[in-house]
C-alpha cells in the first residue's frame, strides 16, 4: 500500500485538536470561563460533578451569542475575537483561536443555551462533535454551557484521568486563579453540590484573596508596584509567614491572563531572598500590564505561556518593584521596634536576679549578675529556657528494630516496659569533648572521630518516630490550644486523600467546616513544634510526590520533617549528654547518615594526622 497523503475529516481533526486544547477537565473549565469573561459577564457560576468528568456547567450573564452565530461558534476556528492575522499581534481578549468549543464538543455531550439582546434565544446540542438538535429557546441574557460525559468517546484519555477528588482540586485551583485576576466579577463555584468559592465582584482584590486563601493570608501581605512607560507591575508578596515548600501559591497574570513564566518567578524570588533568609518559596500574586504588541500569547494552544519582546526590561521591572517594597517594609518594621524599645525603657531600675544556668542538672548552680530590666513583674519559665533533654532518649525514645529482642516486665502500675537488647553498629568511643558547640570529639583505637550533634540526634529521633509509625504505636500529646488552619481547596483535597497518613503519624485532625481543619494532637516527641508550619510542610511534600509513591515513602517524608526537635548546632552539651547521645547512636539501624543524607560523623585516622604533622611521608 502506497503512503499517500489523506485529508482528515472534521471529526478526526477535531479530536486531534482536542488533545492539545483539552488536556483534562480543568482545561474545559478554563476555556469556558475565559469565554464568559470575554463576553463581559459580571456573574459566573461554575458547577462540576465527579471531578468534571460527569458534568461541567458554566453559566454567565454576558452579552450572549446571536442566534445566527450559534452554529458558527462550533465551526473550526470560528471566533468573534479577531478578523485577520494582524489582530493576533494585538490580542486584548483571553480567547482568540476559535478551537475550544469544537474541540470540547467532539469529545463530550454538549448543550449550549444562549440569548443576546436583539436576537432570539437558541439551544444546540452535540454528541461526539455531531449536531443533534438546534432550536429557538427561551432563556435569560447570557450563555449556559453543559458538558457531560467528557472523553466518553476517547477511552484512552480516560486512563490518564486522576481521581475525581484530585481533578476537582485542579479545577478549583484554576477557578481561584481566574477569580484573583478578575475581582470585578462575582464567581460561584460548586463541586458535587458543595459551594467551594464565592467572590463578591466588588473589584476589591483583597476580598478575593480572603475568599481564596483565608484571613490569615491578608494579614501577612506586602503591596508592591512599579510603573514604567511600557509596562506596569503591581500585586502582593507574602512575608516569611506565608512561605511554602512549593510554588503552588504563586500567581502571575499578564494583562489579566493567568500564565506560567519562570522569568517573572525568578525575579520575585531573587528580590525576596535579599531580605528573607528562607529555604522556601515566597507567596505572591503579581499583575503585569503591558502593551499587547510587546508580547506574543500565540505560543501554545492553551495560551498559558507568553513571550516578551524584551526579557531584561520585564525582569528588572518586576525585581525592583518587589525589592523596593520589601526594603520599605523591613525599614518600617525596624522603626516600630525602635519606638517600642523607647517605650519599654522609660522606667529602668537595676535589679539582682538569680537565674539557674541549667535546670536539668542534678546540682543546680546559680550565677548572680546585674542586668537592666523594666520595672514590672519578671516572669521566668524554665521550660522555655531549657527544653532539650538528651538523657531522656534512654528512657523514652527507644526505637523498635528488626534485630531487637523484647521482653515484657510489669511495674507496680501493671504497665509493661520493654527490655531491649541490641547489637551496636560501631565500637564504643571515648568522649573527649565538644568543639564549636556543634561537634563532639571522640577517640577511637587509632583514630579521631568528629560527630555532628544535630545530625546524630536527628537520626535517632527519625528512626524512633518512623518505627513508631510503621508499628502503629505513635504516642500523641493534646495541644493546649488546638490549631485551626484554613486551607485552599486543592490543599484540603490533598489532606482528605491522606488523612489516614496523618492519623497514623500521630496527628489528630478534624474537619472544621468549609476547607478548614483543626489539629488537636501531635506526636509527643516533637515537644512544642510550630504545628501549622510543620503540617503545611508535610502537605507540600505529599503534593510533590507521585501518586504511585508508597505509604512508606510518605511516612519517611513526615518523619524527616518532624525531626526538628533535635539539638541544634551551637547548643552546649554536658559530658553526660554527649556520652548518652553517642551511646544511643551506636544502636540505631543506620547511624552514619542523617535523614537528609548528610554524614553524622567523619573519621580521621592516625595515619592522616601523622601525614598532616609531617611525621611520615
Amino acid at each position: 500500500m502506497d503512503n499517500r497523503i489523506n485529508v482528515l475529516d472534521n471529526e478526526t481533526s477535531n479530536k486531534i485538536a482536542a488533545g492539545e486544547v483539552v488536556e483534562r477537565p480543568l482545561s474545559v473549565v478554563k476555556e469556558l470561563i475565559e469565554n464568559s469573561i470575554d463576553a463581559k459577564a459580571k456573574n459566573i457560576t461554575i458547577e462540576i460533578e465527579d471531578g468534571g468528568q460527569k458534568l461541567i456547567r458554566v453559566i454567565d450573564d454576558g452579552i450572549g451569542i446571536h442566534f445566527d452565530d450559534i452554529r458558527k461558534a462550533f465551526m473550526e476556528h470560528g471566533t468573534s475575537k479577531i478578523n485577520s492575522i494582524e489582530d493576533v499581534y494585538k490580542i486584548n481578549t483571553l480567547g482568540f483561536r476559535g478551537e475550544a468549543l469544537p474541540s470540547i464538543a467532539s469529545i463530550s455531550k454538549l448543550t449550549l443555551t444562549t440569548y443576546r439582546e436583539g436576537s432570539n434565544g437558541g439551544s444546540i446540542t452535540f454528541e461526539g462533535g455531531i449536531e443533534k438538535t438546534f432550536s429557538i429557546a427561551g432563556t435569560n441574557k447570557g450563555t449556559m454551557i453543559e458538558v457531560r460525559d467528557l472523553f466518553y468517546n476517547v477511552p484512552a484519555r480516560l486512563k490518564f484521568m486522576k481521581t475525581p477528588q484530585r481533578e476537582g482540586s485542579l479545577i478549583a485551583d484554576i477557578v481561584n486563579r481566574i477569580a484573583l485576576s478578575h475581582p470585578d466579577i462575582s464567581f460561584k463555584f460548586y463541586n458535587n453540590g458543595k459551594r467551594i468559592l464565592l467572590t463578591l465582584g466588588n473589584d476589591n482584590l483583597k476580598d478575593v484573596i480572603r475568599s481564596v486563601y483565608g484571613k490569615s493570608t491578608i494579614d501577612n501581605l506586602i503591596y508592591f508596584e512599579n510603573i514604567t512607560d511600557t509596562v506596569s507591575v503591581y500585586g502582593y508578596v507574602g512575608n516569611m509567614e506565608l512561605a511554602r515548600g512549593s510554588r503552588n501559591n504563586q500567581s502571575v497574570f499578564i494583562n489579566k491572563r493567568y500564565i506560567k513564566n519562570k522569568l517573572i518567578g525568578t525575579a520575585v524570588e531573587n528580590a525576596v531572598k535579599s531580605f528573607f533568609t528562607i529555604n522556601k518559596f515566597p507567596f505572591f500574586i503579581l499583575f503585569l500590564d503591558i502593551y499587547s504588541e510587546l508580547i506574543d500569547v500565540n505560543v501554545h494552544p492553551t495560551k498559558s505561556e507568553v513571550k516578551f519582546n524584551d526579557d531584561k526590561v520585564i525582569f528588572s521591572t518586576v525585581f525592583h518593584g518587589v525589592h523596593n517594597a520589601l526594603k520599605e517594609y523591613v525599614k518600617s518594621d525596624f522603626l516600630e521596634e525602635e519606638v517600642n524599645d523607647r517605650e519599654e525603657t522609660t522606667n529602668i531600675v537595676v535589679e539582682k536576679i538569680e537565674m539557674p544556668l541549667d535546670f536539668k542538672r542534678t546540682e543546680v548552680k546559680y550565677n548572680t549578675f546585674e542586668m537592666e530590666v523594666p520595672k514590672k513583674e519578671v516572669v521566668y519559665d524554665s521550660g522555655e529556657i531549657y527544653s532539650r533533654n538528651i538523657k531522656s532518649i534512654n528512657e523514652e525514645t527507644k526505637p523498635l528494630y528488626n534485630n531487637v529482642v523484647e521482653k515484657e516486665v510489669y511495674n507496680e502500675k501493671t504497665e509493661y516496659i520493654p527490655i531491649i537488647s541490641r547489637e551496636p553498629k560501631f565500637p564504643k568511643f571515648k568522649v573527649i569533648g565538644q568543639i564549636l558547640k556543634t561537634y563532639i570529639v571522640l577517640e577511637g583505637a587509632d583514630s579521631l572521630i568528629l560527630l555532628d550533634q544535630h545530625a546524630a540526634h536527628e537520626k535517632i529521633l527519625f528512626e524512633k518516630y518512623f518505627s513508631e509509625i510503621k508499628s502503629r504505636k505513635v504516642h500523641s500529646q493534646i495541644l493546649l490550644s488546638p490549631e485551626v488552619i484554613q486551607l485552599p481547596y486543592d490543599d484540603f483535597i490533598i489532606y482528605t486523600e491522606n488523612n489516614l497518613v496523618f492519623k497514623e503519624a500521630g496527628f489528630l485532625i478534624e474537619e472544621f467546616g468549609g476547607n478548614s481543619i483543626v489539629i488537636k494532637e501531635v506526636p509527643i516527641f516533637l515537644g512544642k513544634p510550630e504545628v501549622k508550619d510543620l503540617f503545611l510542610s508535610i502537605l507540600d511534600n505529599i503534593k510533590k510526590m507521585a501518586s504511585t509513591d508508597t505509604i512508606d515513602i510518605k511516612y519517611n517524608k513526615i518523619a524527616t520533617l518532624a525531626c526538628r526537635s533535635a539539638v541544634k548546632a551551637n547548643d552546649k552539651l554536658t559530658y553526660e549528654e554527649m556520652d548518652s547521645l553517642v551511646e544511643q547512636l551506636r544502636y540505631i539501624e543506620d547511624p552514619f547518615n542523617c535523614p537528609h543524607g548528610r554524614p553524622t560523623m567523619i573519621k580521621i585516622t592516625n595515619t592522616e594526622l601523622e601525614k598532616r604533622f609531617k611525621r611520615i611521608q
